[in-house]
């Protein structure tokens, strides 16, 4: 998946006891009614945040990942969390991002009926 919008903040790389590392940045998506969205770096995806700036538009891969919780009660919480994977900057300009996603060619797409000239109709029903 991915979401695209404006970098709202970047926050400072977070290291735990365990050795676990995570960034997060908050993105405010482009639509009627702007959302800011919490993304995740973890481990060795830090590194995409190091050359992105406050204002700068982005376009974000994601994974959203959920988790089961039990409390010491015995009620069960779910979370959501959402983990980036690329960014690539996006220019208002309508220029190529800096780094472009691999293009797929597609086939053409063809309106013609592949079943016209079937006369065998064998099927059962």
């Amino acid at each position: 998946m991915e979401l695209q919008g404006t970098i709202k903040k970047l926050f400072d790389a977070q290291t735990f006891a365990s050795g676990f590392q995570k960034r997060e940045m908050v993105i405010l998506t482009q639509e009627q009614y702007p959302q800011p969205i919490n993304i995740e770096f973890l481990s060795d995806k830090i590194s995409l945040l190091d050359n992105l700036r406050e204002g700068e538009n982005v376009k974000v891969g994601i994974n959203i990942r959920g988790r089961e919780w039990v409390s010491p009660q015995g009620e069960t919480k779910y979370f959501n969390s959402i983990t980036g994977w690329r960014v690539e900057k996006v220019f208002d300009n309508g220029s190529e991002p800096t780094q472009a996603a691999p293009s797929h060619s597609a086939a053409p797409v063809s309106n013609e009926n592949p079943f016209a000239g079937d006369d065998d109709d064998d099927l059962p029903f």
